[in-house]
C-alpha cells in the first residue's frame, strides 16, 4: 500500500493512494489519526484496509504532505561510490577510509526540518553551495532493541524517498571541528511522497532492493543509480542503529546518498565543473525519483539573512581558585 498524509478540505488526513501516475486516487480515513499514530499502534495496514472501503478522492485535489513527522533522523553513508566521489570533491583524494568498511555510520538530521514532497525549499542561512542529496529512508514500524541483521528488515514499515539537503560550505567549515554535519544539514529534508509499505518490495538473496534512482535538475537528468548498490541492505542498518539502544515507529533511516550522480558534490568530485552544474540557487527545482516509491519535487527559494553571531571570545584561563571573594 501507499499511505499518504494530504491537506484536504481544511483538514490534515491520511489515506491509501491508488492508480496509475496522473490519475491517483487517494481513499482519505474517517478518523483523524496521524501516520505516527498508526505506526504506534501497530494498526497501519488495518487502517488502510478500512481506508479502501471510503470513496476516494483524486489526489490532485489534495496536497500532499510529508508522509510523518518522525521522532528521530538517521542518515547514513551507505553508498561506497558517493563517499568516494565527495572525498574527491572536498579534499581532492581518492578511495575511503578503512573505517567505513568497518559498519554503516550515521549521524542524526533534525526532525523538525520535514519538508513536504511538493514544498518549497530556502537556502539556508549564511549557504551559498547549496546540494540535493537522492537517499532512499526506512520507515521503523515497531520497537526493537540489540536486533541481529536476520531480523531487523521485519522492524521496517515502508519506504519513502528521501532528499538530505545539503550547505556545503557550511557543512564543510564546521566539520573542521571533528563534529558534525550540524548546520549544514539543518534546514530542511524532504520525505515523500507517501510512504510504500515493506510487503510491496521483494529483496534479493542478500536483503538488497534492486530499485532504480534518478535525480533531475530543471528537467535535466543528472544522476541514475540502482539502491542495490548500497554497501549493507536496509536491515543492517536497522541492526546497527539498534545496537544499544532503541528503535522505535516511526524513526527514519536514510540509506544516504546514492551514486553516480546522487548530488551535486559527487559530480564535481569526479570533474563535472560547477560552471555545467552550479551549486542550487532560488528558482532551481530538484527532482528525485525511485523506481516503486515515487517521485520528490521541490523548487529552491531565498533563505532569510543570519542572525550574525560573534566568533569565540579569547578568555583568560583561570580556575575556581584564582576568583577573588568579594566582601
Amino acid at each position: 500500500m501507499r499511505i499518504a498524509t494530504v491537506r484536504y478540505a481544511g483538514a490534515t488526513r491520511v489515506g491509501v493512494v491508488v492508480g496509475d501516475p496522473g490519475e491517483e486516487r487517494v481513499h482519505l480515513l474517517t478518523t483523524g489519526v496521524s501516520l505516527l499514530d498508526l505506526l504506534r499502534s501497530g494498526e497501519l495496514t488495518a487502517a488502510g484496509q478500512d481506508a479502501l472501503r471510503t470513496r476516494p478522492v483524486p489526489l490532485a485535489d489534495t496536497r500532499l504532505l510529508a508522509p510523518l513527522e518522525p521522532p528521530t533522523v538517521r542518515d547514513f553513508v551507505a553508498f561506497e561510490e558517493h563517499v568516494d566521489g565527495v572525498r574527491r570533491a572536498v579534499s581532492g583524494e581518492s578511495g575511503l577510509p578503512e573505517a567505513w568498511y568497518d559498519a554503516p555510520t550515521f549521524y542524526f538530521s533534525n526532525p523538525y526540518a520535514t519538508t513536504g514532497p511538493d514544498d518549497d525549499v530556502p537556502v539556508p542561512p549564511g549557504c551559498a553551495v547549496l546540494d540535493f542529496e537522492l537517499e532512499v529512508a526506512a520507515v521503523i514500524g515497531r520497537t526493537g532493541r540489540d536486533l541481529s541483521s536476520a531480523e531487523a528488515a521485519s522492524y521496517i514499515a515502508g519506504y519513502t524517498v528521501l532528499n538530505d539537503w545539503s550547505a556545503r560550505d557550511l557543512q564543510g567549515r564546521e566539520m573542521q571541528v571533528g563534529l558534525g554535519p550540524a548546520k549544514g544539514k539543518d534546514t530542511a529534508t524532504t520525505l515523500g511522497p507517501w510512504l510504500v509499505t515493506a510487503d510491496e518490495f521483494t529483496p534479493d538473496a542478500e536483503g538488497f532492493l534492486d530499485l532504480a534512482m534518478t535525480s533531475r535538475v530543471n528537467g535535466r537528468v543528472v544522476g541514475e543509480d540502482l539502491l542495490s548498490n548500497m554497501g549493507w541492505p536496509f536491515g543492517d542498518l536497522v541492526a546497527y542503529a539498534s545496537r544499544g539502544t532503541e528503535v522505535r515507529p516511526g524513526d527514519v533511516l536514510g540509506s544516504g546518498t546514492c551514486g553516480n550522480g546522487g548530488c551535486l558534490a559527487e559530480l564535481w568530485g569526479r570533474g563535472t565543473s560547477r560552471e555545467e552544474l552550479p551549486p542550487l540557487a532560488p528558482g532551481d527545482v530538484v527532482s528525485l525519483e525511485v523506481e516503486g516509491i515515487g517521485t520528490v519535487t521541490n523548487r529552491v527559494v531565498a533563505g532569510v539573512a543570519p542572525q550574525p553571531i560573534p566568533g569565540a571570545r579569547p578568555r583568560p584561563r583561570r580556575r575556581p581558585g584564582d576568583r577573588v571573594e568579594q566582601s
